[in-house]
């Protein structure tokens, strides 16, 4: 095959007239300001007197605190509760949050406001299971003696030509007890099924920093991909993990809640490079201004948190009639419905109004919208001395959707601001990110499809991606005396340099 000649850049700007303006648009990223954050609208002031105080002792935005209050609870909800918005229609409570930002925004520190007491809350109940541990031990040593002085009366019934002896309830140990996690940071998805099948409750997933966590879901072990995985983890159905050389571990219903952090660049790269099958859609995105950098004159309570959590724990879950734990649906009021027909069809209004990863985003929100009306009533519950919640009402279903209209769709369309677009111009964004990333000047359609990013895995889609670059100057043909092997010249492509020289 004869090797591409490259026409050096000065000899190809000598024979060809300068390049005129290009259509920036491909080369600038239109974000938003983030929303306000509506604390006081959607919490009780004992929320925001909390929330506040928490997010100035860390040094944070408020915004990142609520997150990790409305991630944790619902984590620590669970399996427990679930909110039944109609007969067939029942969501986990658990809720993914992404909080952006660059490394001083003390994403970390306001994670820790309501973290460490979960963590606090864990320590306990391991604390209590592992003496149940050792009592089990105790116990199964001497079940190991009842069940070897049993099987030593069996063979002498056999040998006698007597009924052998029923084997007696003290050889049975009964099922070791489990040492519970309520929240874990690092673990394979083998672990974490292990967990589950024993905790039918569920639990949450902490990472600092979200972004490895999520490119190695990609990655494959075991014979297959972790992502399945982890985008049933969201719904709350059964699911089996099969394991190599051991039996697979079922989970009654898989319900795994997560939080961490991702600096801007590194969302945005994830955006622009993810295929759309719905798992980054999962995440509410949070991404405000960074918090004034002064010293804190409020300073949290961290026993208010223990409080919640622990009462959330108290909460028991029911037994079907196959002794397997469920949820406990809470309803929907009939008004809280209508109030929902009304928010779904907005939901669509919306959509139609989207392109892109957004649109999948904004057709979670139903989903999302019933979680957060459960989150939110059994906050209430837990910062105050009542009765359990029977139902969910007006009061709690509008806060929920008044949240995700002045505050989680804005913020939304800030974090997807660059794969809001349509795929036709995403996949141009993606060829401008990458034509960057390796500095080309010029470039052929076969290095692009080598590079084997998303939307431009062959030469038909990097074809496409082309034409809008070209009719925006930011790319144009040029001529090659280099054939592929049919014979045919092989297309190459000069780069504006508008286009290198502009990485804002």
């Amino acid at each position: 095959m004869n090797e591409i000649k490259i026409i050096p850049i000065s000899e190809y700007e000598a024979q060809h007239p300068a390049w005129p303006e290009p259509d920036m648009r491909y080369l600038r990223s239109e974000l938003p300001e983030p929303p306000a954050l509506p604390l006081r609208d959607v919490f009780s002031s004992k929320w925001v007197e909390w929330i506040e105080a928490a997010a100035e002792a860390k040094a944070a935005p408020p915004d990142y605190v609520m997150a990790a209050v409305l991630s944790v609870c619902g984590s620590v909800l669970g399996n427990a509760r679930w909110p039944l918005v109609w007969e067939g229609w029942a969501e986990p409570p658990v809720l993914w949050s992404v909080i952006i930002g660059n490394p001083s925004a003390n994403k970390s520190p306001a994670l820790d406001a309501v973290l460490i007491p979960l963590k606090q809350a864990e320590r306990r109940q391991r604390d209590k299971a592992k003496a149940e541990v050792e009592e089990w031990r105790s116990n199964a040593e001497v079940a190991k003696l009842a069940e070897s002085a049993w099987k030593e009366q069996v063979k002498a019934a056999i040998k006698a030509d007597e009924d052998p002896p029923a084997r007696p309830a003290s050889a049975d140990p009964g099922p070791e007890p489990f040492l519970p996690r309520l929240a874990v940071s690092d673990t394979t998805v083998e672990r974490l099924a292990v967990i589950l099948s024993r905790q039918p409750r569920g639990v949450l997933v902490s990472r600092d920093e979200l972004a490895g966590w999520l490119q190695g879901m990609a990655r494959y072990s075991g014979g297959g991909s972790d992502r399945p995985f982890w985008l049933e983890s969201y719904g709350g159905r059964g699911y089996t993990v099969e394991r190599m050389g051991r039996d697979p571990v079922y989970v009654e219903r898989l319900t795994v809640g997560v939080t961490g952090g991702i600096q801007p660049d590194r969302m945005r790269t994830l955006l622009m490079k993810s295929d759309d099958d719905g798992l980054l859609a999962r995440f509410v995105p949070i991404w405000p201004h960074p918090a004034p950098v002064k010293r804190p004159t409020l300073f949290h309570d961290d026993l208010f948190m223990e409080n919640v959590i622990g009462r959330l724990l108290m909460l028991d879950m029911p037994t079907d009639a196959d002794g397997n734990k469920r949820p406990w649906f809470i309803p929907f009021t009939d008004d809280a419905r209508n109030l929902m027909d009304d928010f779904r069809q907005q939901v669509r209004d919306w959509e139609n109004e989207s392109e892109g990863l957004l649109k999948s985003f904004i057709g979670k929100l139903p989903g999302i919208a019933a979680r957060l009306s459960l989150i939110l009533t059994y906050l209430e519950w837990a910062s105050e001395e009542a009765d359990e919640p029977r139902e969910i009402g007006v009061s709690a279903f509008g806060k929920a959707a008044h949240l995700i209209e002045a505050y989680l769709l804005p913020m939304a369309r800030r974090a997807y601001a660059d794969a809001s677009v349509s795929k036709e111009e995403r996949a141009a964004r993606r060829l401008v990110q990458l034509i960057r990333e390796q500095h080309w000047r010029q470039f052929t359609i076969r290095q692009v499809v080598r590079c084997a990013r998303p939307s431009l895995k062959s030469a038909d889609e990097v074809s496409q991606s082309i034409k809008p670059l070209e009719e925006a100057d930011l790319v144009r043909a040029v001529e090659s005396s280099a054939k592929s092997q049919g014979g045919r010249p092989i297309r190459l492509y000069a780069v504006n340099p508008a286009l290198l020289g502009s990485q804002k």
